[in-house]
């Protein structure tokens, strides 16, 4: 079976998989949809987390629309990560791989759903606008208005053609005019900055509801340079469908709900925000691009997609993760070379984005501070705590982590920090009023720890794993709850255990412990 078509299908797969909710009922998208899906990141685990199909929606003025609002649909949870993927969950980082390693370029069709309606010119606002779609507030009581979450940008390098595709907050300023969070060194960023040189607009163009591929990749910072629908069609294992815009010289996926083309003015900026944030903050107003609608166009009934972001854990804050640990695994291991890394583990606690650990097996002291670096110089903007861990340490278990913190570095030697770094939301860089008044990023820093052994230590204080392993099979067998196993379960040599002491261990297991008892009286230390 080849990937899905569109978005409709897909959805028809999280129905058939018991992934879906349907919500029948009267919903208010301004006061009670977002909040709503909430509620399962705030009390619900991972795995019992479901995707929210909204099908009578209003707005706070007793609006109805002719459509429906799609939220959870690509990470609500792990398993629902690895349907948009089409993929198994333990088979996500393997498909990442393969699909960045092997891209598949897109290919153009002469028409394609996205344009069944085309509101452009005189026609543009005859629907409304923007206003025709039930695009929810995200953070009711704190957001000044409906934002784009799932909005999936589409730019083009002036000078070399070759596309972006990114999702940025997008403010809802008019029916044909929006706000655009995008500064640098963002991808979208770097396209406007060259138009404006340029003295030319950037054009873009929206998609609302493509395949979930899409999604994904525009969520994960793909090296500049590299267009995200070639890693798209990666994880496919086949080509985007690409269809013209009518406006614009940029290509959407044909299969969209929903494409609103337009122009972003290079000779001014706007201000923007406050929006909820992956941060678990508000993500405060400053100065920003703006968008001017040309066209819309969509599908009939078309599903407005809309991620649920805000504070972690949440929708974007997994999607990122599982994103970026593929992208950072990648850039270690093959870009890099370095062959001691064995994963890559980011936390949904710190937005999937800013805690990074890299395991790491048979590691040197350059190797560690290779990958420590090589983590810090991806991006301008994140990985601010980044730690390097052995391979009996879980990267992705907190409590695994702090173990090897307390028990792996020293402070003074096995902690650099490495200055250059830019702040994008972190409400610790600078004072809320300060940042108000700065039109970049603050300057800020990452932290590199080193919590890998340097030398042989003593066994892990656990059962050896024979041992373990037969306690489980007893478990098992008398019913017990299900385990979830974390690192490490059972203990084994790290490097630094005397044949003496091995020996005595043996003689315990046998019953035999009298004998070394009288061994050691017969080497007592007078005082």
């Amino acid at each position: 079976m080849g990937y899905y078509k569109d978005l409709r299908e897909y959805i028809g797969v999280l129905e058939e998989r018991g992934k879906l909710v349907r919500i029948k009922r009267e919903i208010n998208k301004d006061t009670e949809l977002m909040p709503l899906v909430r509620w399962e990141f705030r009390g619900l685990p991972d795995k019992d987390r479901k995707t929210f199909l909204f099908e009578n929606v209003t707005d706070a003025k007793g609006k109805r629309y002719d459509g429906t609002v799609l939220v959870g649909s690509h990470a609500a949870s792990r398993g629902i990560y690895a349907l948009a993927m089409g993929t198994e969950p333990e088979g996500i980082v393997q498909k990442w791989q393969r699909a960045q390693l092997n891209p598949i370029k897109p290919v153009m069709v002469a028409f394609g759903p996205c344009q069944e309606e085309v509101h452009v010119g005189d026609s543009l606002l005859e629907h409304g606008g923007l206003g025709e779609f039930a695009i929810p507030i995200s953070t009711p009581g704190f957001d000044n208005a409906p934002y784009f979450s799932a909005g999936n940008f589409i730019s083009k390098d002036p000078e070399t053609g070759i596309r972006n595709v990114g999702n940025h907050r997008t403010m809802v300023k008019g029916p044909a005019r929006t706000g655009l969070d995008a500064q640098m060194p963002q991808h979208l960023r770097q396209h406007w900055q060259k138009c404006k040189q340029r003295g030319i607009p950037l054009q873009v163009a929206v998609a609302i509801g493509p395949t979930p591929n899409v999604g994904l990749v525009a969520v994960t910072k793909v090296p500049y340079g590299v267009d995200e629908f070639d890693v798209a069609g990666g994880i496919a294992g086949e080509p985007i469908e690409l269809v013209k815009c009518k406006t614009v010289d940029l290509e959407v996926p044909a299969t969209a709900e929903i494409v609103i083309e337009g122009e972003v003015p290079t000779d001014f900026l706007e201000r923007e925000g406050p929006f909820g944030e992956f941060t678990g903050y508000m993500g405060m107003r400053g100065p920003n691009l703006t968008v001017n609608v040309k066209c819309i166009t969509h599908r009939k009934q078309p599903i407005w997609n809309a991620y649920i972001s805000q504070f972690p854990p949440s929708e974007s804050s997994l999607m990122t993760q599982l994103g970026e640990e593929a992208a950072h695994y990648k850039l270690l291991k093959h870009d890099l070379g370095i062959d001691s890394v064995v994963d890559v583990g980011f936390h949904v606690e710190s937005g999937g984005r800013i805690l990074c650990v890299v395991q790491m097996k048979n590691s040197t002291t350059p190797q560690v501070w290779q990958a420590l670096y090589g983590v810090c110089s991806r991006t301008a903007l994140y990985s601010k705590i980044i730690i390097a861990v052995d391979d009996d340490i879980d990267p992705r278990d907190m409590d695994s982590v702090m173990w090897a913190l307390c028990y792996r570095m020293q402070p003074h030697r096995d902690i650099h920090v490495a200055k250059g770094k830019a702040a994008a939301l972190d409400p610790s860089a600078v004072a809320m009023d300060e940042r108000q008044q700065m039109s970049e990023y603050p300057a800020t820093s990452s932290l590199l720890v080193d919590a890998t052994r340097k030398w042989g230590y003593p066994p892990t204080s656990l059962p050896r794993r024979d041992f373990m392993e037969r306690a489980r099979q007893i478990w098992d067998e008398e019913g017990l709850p299900e385990l979830k196993p974390k690192m490490p379960w059972f203990g084994s040599s790290l490097g630094y255990w005397p044949d003496e002491i091995a020996e005595e261990a043996e003689l315990a297991l046998r019953g035999e412990h009298y004998i070394t008892g009288e061994k050691l009286a017969k080497s007592r230390i007078k005082i």
